[in-house]
């Protein structure tokens, strides 16, 4: 089944849902940067977060920027993503391993730590970029992002992300977003509550093989959903090429790529976000360097 993003409405529209699996772009961003199991936890509910923010956004050169870092083990992970679900980012350690914590589970927490930030940056086309950010709350990253969305966008929000990992990689992946509107009740929102409470983990009802639509009605307890959007096929994908390195070469200064080609004659730079490796001759660095 192909990865998906899907949104609804429920209770006579004061309350949206997203709902998204991303099991295929999370074992892609798995595989490319040999990331070890609690990583891909944790890469992979962030880039699951970024999917679904990014298809929020209106146009397609709109552009959003995920960084956390918690001072743990595993580094400051990034995520960029824009409205068409396409999404590539980077984890700083990607190789670590941390024992299951004590449910048994991946210790996505004790590998982001808790000593740092959230940043969301939403680049669409206006002068200055928004930037929100919020303190980490548990490092287990659904739980912050529920908290970035109320203290630096005011929604009122549950947010639920998994990643199902086995010894043969990624077995399920995704998550979904609950907002409800201003004209939501009390009682709409302690119904939705219940529901979240009762079904459970994001990756295993997906492992059951749930459709999203299945989903959406068992997390807000709403058998009337009506569906709005469900044409965005997420993907993890990088545009780099050797252009864009030659500009990143440009940007270095005369003085370090005149040291590079006395020293070294040549040059490999290698893609953060999907390590693809581009070499550059001595003529070539000497060229850059002459415009």
């Amino acid at each position: 089944m192909a990865d998906k993003i899907t949104r609804y409405l429920a209770y006579d529209g004061k309350i949206s849902i997203m709902c998204a699996e991303t099991t295929k772009l999370v074992e892609e961003a798995r595989k490319i940067h040999d990331l070890s199991p609690v990583c891909t936890a944790a890469f992979g509910r962030v880039l699951t977060m970024a999917v679904m923010l990014g298809s929020e956004m209106k146009n397609k050169e709109d552009k959003l920027t995920i960084q956390i870092n918690g001072k743990g083990p595993i580094g400051t992970i990034l995520a960029t993503s824009n409205s068409k679900g396409i999404v590539k980012g980077y984890v700083a350690n990607p190789y670590i391993d941390l024992p299951l914590n004590e449910f048994g589970k991946l210790d996505v927490g004790g590998a982001v730590g808790i000593n740092g930030y959230l940043q969301v940056i939403k680049d669409i086309g206006l002068k200055d970029p928004y930037i929100g950010v919020s303190a980490l709350t548990s490092g287990e990253i659904a739980d912050d992002f529920a908290n970035y969305l109320v203290k630096s966008e005011q929604r009122q929000s549950a947010v639920a992300l998994g990643v199902l990992v086995d010894k043969n990689g990624v077995r399920k992946s995704g998550g979904y977003i609950i907002n409800a509107m201003p004209d939501a009740t009390e009682e709409e929102i302690s119904k939705i509550e219940k529901a979240v409470f009762e079904a459970g983990a994001i990756s295993k009802m997906l492992d059951n093989n749930l459709s999203l639509e299945e989903i959406a009605k068992k997390v807000t307890g709403e058998k009337n959903i009506k569906v709005i959007q469900d044409n965005v096929e997420p993907k993890y994908e990088c545009d780099c090429s050797k252009e864009n390195m030659e500009k990143a070469l440009e940007k270095i200064g005369k003085k370090e790529l005149a040291e590079i080609i006395e020293e070294d004659g040549k040059a490999e730079i290698v893609c953060h976000f999907c390590n693809k490796k581009y070499n550059f001759s001595k003529e070539e660095l000497e060229k850059i360097l002459n415009n």
